[in-house]
């Protein structure tokens, strides 16, 4: 998986390397994921209404991100409550790996609250890269064309993209910013599949990401 930031090209190669899965050329990561993750494929797109929180459960950590750091999430309610309560919980999701990375603390409490097995001991290894690295992200992301489907009570996948255009690396010991132009790799399509816990929230088990997907292309 890659996980919103344009990845340190040096300290984080290693780690993206087993991250990505599907990664920039497909390949193993296809492989490697037997279960069907629906959606992927399709030119399905979510209605348009405004996006929900995620619902009241015990525990859910508080996420406070730094000042320079935004997010826009254009994918709308549905009108079905399990898939919003999908979008909502992966909303959550995506901001705790970017707040371990603000903590530079790869065993931060919030995203280890929505990852769980493989997802989550890939993420552990992604933040570990830029706590390595004395790096942190910055900048503004937007996702969009998400279509999640629930297949039973307990399990469900949602496929989303992310636009990267302007995002960046952050280095904490210069305050450097690390500003790259936009390509067609700034586009990544994700593909995740979650699964409600004894808490009622939507973690992520497993998270497939292409890069430069023509899915996800403006």
């Amino acid at each position: 998986m890659t996980r919103r930031s344009r990845l340190l090209t040096t300290a984080a190669a290693g780690a993206t390397a087993v991250l990505l899965l599907a990664g920039c050329g497909g390949g193993d990561g296809d492989a490697k994921t037997k279960d069907k993750i629906a959606g992927a494929d399709t030119g399905n797109e979510t209605p348009t209404s405004p996006s929900a929180s995620a619902p009241p459960a015990a525990g859910r950590p508080k996420i406070e991100l730094p000042a320079d750091l935004s997010y826009t999430f254009d994918w709308p309610k549905t009108g079905d409550k399990d898939k919003d309560a999908v979008l909502a919980d992966s909303e959550e999701s995506i901001k705790a790996v970017d707040l371990a990375i603000a903590n530079q603390n790869p065993l931060d409490k919030a995203y280890r609250y929505y990852y769980e097995g493989e997802a989550a001991a890939q993420t552990q290894q992604f933040i570990e890269a830029y706590v390595k690295a004395k790096a942190r992200t910055t900048g503004s992301y937007r996702y969009y064309d998400a279509v999640a489907d629930v297949s039973s009570p307990s399990k469900a996948s949602l496929v989303y993209c992310e636009d990267q255009g302007k995002a960046y690396d952050l280095y904490l010991k210069t305050k450097k910013v690390d500003k790259t132009p936009a390509t067609k790799n700034s586009y990544v399509l994700y593909s995740t599949l979650l699964q409600k816990n004894d808490k009622g929230v939507w973690v992520v088990e497993k998270l497939l990401s292409r890069r430069g997907s023509s899915k996800c292309q403006p």
